[in-house]
């Protein structure tokens, strides 16, 4: 049993290293392979990766009394400079090469336009993980009528590409995003928990022995949003409401699903980016801004082209059509313990976002609490939870 204990631990461990190392080498393999892509093979500055920005993002249930169902979230982010027109595969370091051309095999209209000169696109990494729990924190035995505890530790890479046509009055943008992760004990969620735990005081859940099994996880977003064309510049100078629609599809283990949504913001020098949003994988939309591009090329020093002070408040809703989720139906491969879904979910949030210069660096924070309706049958009531964002521009 001691022997079989350790091989576990070790396993998680190198679990956890593999996905640590993705995250943290593939920036250093992006610069490396710039540095070569434009000294061997004559790359422009805009067609290699660099990293511009990142994203620190905590969800929890704490932030609204409760600790349960989807109890805990958190991701980091990076964001790549823009790049407009076709990529050149040769110009990308080796990592986003290959996942570039699984893109095109798994979406091969995704860059089919891609030479349109109306078209900028950029790269983003996301390492995170994701936490579910029951209600009863006392019990150890296996609580059939409530949610599994299950846990995911996940890899995503994205590629935004965001579009305007000269003759309409709306933009795009396109992500598509492949995360790769673990489920089960390998995720971590329990030790993380244990120590988030023990450092507030707070009693440690009792049943995670029943926590979903070992588990590859998979899924491949696609998400579409729209809204009124308003400028290449960082911001909306002055007072200005606008919306964001959006349209989405997950396949894969960790989820399969469709959602529609909507975005509403009303506020002080709006960001002319796509909204904010919860943590969910494939829904990281920094998107090219068109301004960075335009003070790259030229020089500009254009007020409009940089970031300004501002806030707004906004909200957001969306229903959501859901044929797996792992954290409700449970393994894929194997049996495991799982409760009865609700295949339709609906969603809401409210939150504000401020937003302005600090030592010259661009830094945004976006507070938000989020509601969303009944997951599974046995589910006694609705969930809330908070959601707190820190973003900056390198």
């Amino acid at each position: 049993m001691m022997a079989a204990s350790t091989t576990k631990k070790r396993k998680g461990r190198l679990a956890l290293a593999f996905l640590l190392n993705g995250l943290f080498l593939l920036p250093v393999t992006a610069q490396a392979g710039s540095e070569d892509a434009s000294s061997i093979r004559d790359c422009k500055p805009n067609e290699v990766i660099k990293f511009r920005g990142g994203t620190v993002r905590l969800e929890n249930d704490l932030f609204t009394g409760t600790d349960q169902n989807y109890t805990n979230g958190v991701a980091f982010t990076l964001v790549s400079n823009d790049m407009a027109g076709r990529i050149r595969p040769e110009c990308l370091p080796m990592p986003i090469r290959l996942h570039a051309e699984l893109i095109k095999f798994m979406n091969p209209t995704f860059w089919a336009d891609a030479g349109d000169s109306t078209s900028t696109q950029n790269v983003v990494v996301k390492f995170g993980q994701s936490m579910y729990t029951p209600e009863d924190n006392s019990r150890s035995d296996l609580i059939l009528n409530d949610r599994p505890y299950a846990g995911l530790l996940y890899m995503g890479l994205s590629w935004n590409r965001r579009k305007h046509e000269p003759q309409s009055d709306l933009e795009m943008l396109d992500t598509r995003e492949i995360t790769l992760g673990v489920i089960g004990p390998w995720s971590l969620a329990e030790p993380s928990q244990n120590l988030f735990h023990d450092a507030i005081g707070s009693d440690r859940f009792l049943g995670w022995q029943h926590q979903l099994n070992n588990e590859p996880a998979f899924q491949l977003a696609l998400d579409r949003k729209f809204k009124d064309y308003r400028g290449t510049g960082a911001i909306v100078p002055g007072f200005s409401a606008d919306s964001i629609r959006t349209m989405g599809l997950r396949l894969g283990n960790i989820e399969t699903s469709a959602v529609l949504g909507i975005e509403g913001r009303v506020g002080w020098n709006l960001p002319n980016d796509f909204g904010s949003y919860p943590i969910r994988p494939g829904a990281e939309n920094r998107p090219p801004s068109g301004a960075s591009n335009k003070s790259q090329a030229d020089g500009a020093t254009n007020a409009l082209t940089k970031p300004r002070a501002g806030v707004h408040f906004f909200g957001t809703l969306e229903t959501k059509l859901v044929a797996h989720d792992f954290s409700l139906d449970g393994n894929l491969f194997q049996s495991s313990h799982h409760v009865t879904r609700d295949p339709w979910i609906v969603q809401a949030a409210l939150g504000v976002s401020v937003y302005g210069l600090v030592a010259g660096q661009g830094v945004r924070l976006a507070v938000m609490r989020v509601y969303r309706s009944r997951e599974f049958k046995e589910q006694k009531a609705d969930q809330s939870f908070g959601s707190i964002a820190l973003s900056i521009e390198f």
